[in-house]
């Protein structure tokens, strides 16, 4: 076999390879007779089927398979004397050879880039900082006493807040729409449930009051034959109902779990569960920030290949959180290059870590493993189960293993670039409504 290379790009290359004729005959021959001695056929008894009845059913599929075989070790073979690393597969295409039987052909491929890591000492990364106190505490407990509101009739316009019972329709030109009409629909003022013009028109109702009103929907609107045009809604208040909530006190306490209803002791573990909880959103905070400075000065080719690959992935990927919401995909076209700049962060970041990791050792330790598995086993009503059950599956390894070199590449970029400290205000960092 012969492998000559020729560079078409920065990262394209091409090799012909040529792969002897007599070479594959000689193997398609052994794989016949192989196959021969277990085929079964009517008429026959097992390895007594003639060799030419043998090589008429199964020739061609063998030759296709030995062709396959030998093309690809042919491949390999170039590849490895000439030290490439290819990313994504070859595009394999035959060659005409007018003076040899042999088979030749023409492989065309991307290799990986030489990745350096950029100089980060002048590179700001914002690490994320929250602090949680008693302030915190009360406002996770407040969250959580509406959580368990329950409701009395309020016999007053209706606030946010309140759960309001109500019947609706829509009409486009005095036509009711699909999905524009609802009995006894319940609405919670101030969720964000409805569009702002409808809980704003149901806002300072009573109960018993009728109104009329407007409403334009977005350009973007979900509902495609509503996008952009003006319907009417008819609304009737039906009840109005406030909350109560429950008292900070022994019986709520109970009701998270404190068996004996200390508040003190509730207040303990509501702290140290939010301990954890905000720990781990602000390293993902700073994870992404050290990620970016990463990138910041990373300027090198990347194989197309693996950006289409991946555009690829991401796209059913979205077509699959489409399907699972209940969407029809084909009425959501999702085309690959919709993600290309998605895609294209994602392979220079993934090639930028894998360099990283490998220049400074940053590899998972084993007593680091254990540790994050223990950390999140302390959440748990039984540690001891989950730490066995993380352990005794070789997948779950794997996730908590990537974890554990993102945060050792995270610590690493903190270790060598300009670190701010960034305070973050508790309910953006937990995403709570104002």
């Amino acid at each position: 076999m012969q492998a000559n290379v020729e560079t078409l790009g920065a990262l394209q290359r091409r090799i012909d390879l040529t792969v002897p004729a007599a070479d594959i005959d000689k193997e398609v021959t052994t794989r016949l007779v192989k196959l021969a001695r277990t085929v079964r056929m009517p008429g026959f008894r097992p390895g007594k089927v003639p060799m030419k009845t043998v090589s008429a059913m199964y020739g061609a599929q063998v030759q296709a398979e030995v062709l396959n075989d030998k093309v690809g070790a042919a491949f390999s073979s170039a590849i490895s004397s000439n030290k490439l690393r290819v990313a994504g597969a070859p595009k394999l295409e035959p060659k005409a050879d007018s003076q040899s039987n042999d088979l030749t052909f023409s492989a065309t491929f991307e290799v990986y880039p030489e990745v350096k890591v950029g100089d980060l000492s002048g590179v700001e990364v914002r690490r994320a900082v929250c602090e949680v106190g008693d302030a915190e505490i009360d406002r996770t407990l407040e969250i959580m006493r509406k959580q368990r509101a329950s409701y009395e009739v309020a016999a007053r316009p209706a606030a946010d807040g309140d759960k309001v019972t109500v019947d609706f329709v829509g009409t486009q030109d005095g036509v009711a729409f699909e999905g524009g009409s609802g009995t006894d629909f319940p609405l919670q003022l101030g969720e964000g449930r409805m569009l702002p013009e409808f809980e704003a028109a149901v806002r300072g109702m009573a109960a018993g009051e009728n109104k009329t009103f407007p409403l334009t929907f977005t350009a973007d609107y979900r509902a495609t034959q509503l996008a952009g045009k003006t319907v009417q809604f008819e609304v009737t208040v039906k009840t109005v109902e406030q909350a109560v909530l429950p008292a900070v006190d022994e019986a709520f306490a109970k009701s998270l779990g404190i068996a004996d209803g200390d508040v003190a002791k509730m207040r303990a573990e509501v702290k140290s569960n939010l301990d954890r909880e905000v720990k781990t959103r602000l390293k993902s905070r700073t994870k992404d920030s050290a990620m970016n400075a990463l990138l910041s000065g990373a300027n090198f080719e990347l194989p197309k290949s693996l950006i289409q690959a991946d555009q690829e992935r991401l796209a059913e990927l979205a077509r699959q959180d489409l399907v699972s919401r209940g969407v029809d995909a084909k009425e959501a076209p999702l085309p690959p290059e919709m993600f290309a700049p998605q895609a294209e962060r994602r392979v220079r970041l993934g090639l930028l870590l894998a360099e990283l990791v490998r220049a400074e050792n940053l590899q998972a330790q084993q007593q680091q493993i254990r540790k994050s598995i223990e950390e999140i086993a302390q959440s748990y009503e039984r540690p001891t189960e989950v730490i066995q059950w993380y352990l005794s599956n070789r997948d779950r390894l794997s996730e908590i293993e990537t974890v554990v070199v993102e945060d050792n590449v995270v610590d690493w970029v903190l270790r060598h670039a300009k670190v701010v400290d960034t305070p973050v205000a508790f309910d953006e960092l937990m995403g709570h409504a104002k």
